[in-house]
């Protein structure tokens, strides 16, 4: 029961940290887009790029903060991230994932299983030992 625990305050710290991060990362967007000549198709790129890097963080925290099992707290955290996204569309916007959003969102949950991996290879001696 407390491993369980630990596991799920780990994906829950990461999920937070994403959440978090992306939502100073779009009110920057936000002010930079609305502030200067620059358009959202000359920027996507960037914001693309630090989407992942921030799914990234969000899966070595939680890596990090589990000591075990990368793989599964990293992934686990990009599914509830993908959840979330997808809850927000869906009931907010009444819409549904289309083709490319699917693939980003696979690849998100990649990402963050190789920052769970290399959040619990940095964090030391893992729990059990």
């Amino acid at each position: 029961m407390e491993e369980s625990k630990n596991l799920g305050s780990a994906v829950l710290y990461g999920t937070l940290t994403i959440l978090i991060l992306m939502i100073i990362n779009s009110i920057l967007f936000a002010t930079i887009l609305r502030f200067t000549s620059l358009e959202e198709s000359s920027v996507k790129y960037i914001i693309t790029t630090i989407s992942f890097i921030l799914i990234f963080l969000g899966g070595f925290i939680s890596g990090g903060r589990g000591k075990q099992k990368g793989w599964m707290l990293g992934g686990l955290t990009g599914i509830v991230y993908s959840i979330i996204i997808f809850l927000y569309q869906f009931l907010g916007l009444d819409s549904l994932f289309n083709f490319e959003q699917i693939i980003y969102h696979i690849c998100y949950i990649l990402i963050a299983m190789m920052g769970g991996i290399l959040g619990v290879n940095m964090s030391g001696k893992s729990r059990n030992n």
